[in-house]
């Protein structure tokens, strides 16, 4: 591939599509106005859960994060 190629490759990706730093800022942009609007995909983001129907009852720990462990109560010896 020659200068002139690579050149017209470049002009063709600035002029028509989205990268780098203008998708990230898009893309959370795009969130921030669900969350405004308040609508449900809005929710799932502002609480961390999974947005797109996935079970939460088991897995989804990558949106939630890591496991937090609950302990059990003591009993009472006599």
């Amino acid at each position: 591939m020659n200068d002139q190629q690579e050149a017209a490759i470049r002009k063709v990706i600035e002029e028509e599509k989205t990268v780098e730093g203008d998708l990230r800022s898009e893309t959370n942009l795009n969130i921030k106005r669900l969350m405004d609007i308040g609508c449900y995909r809005g929710l799932r983001h502002r609480r961390g859960l999974p947005v797109r129907g996935q079970r939460t009852k088991t897995n989804a720990r990558t949106r939630k994060g890591g496991k937090k462990t609950v302990a059990n109560k003591k009993k009472v010896t006599k």
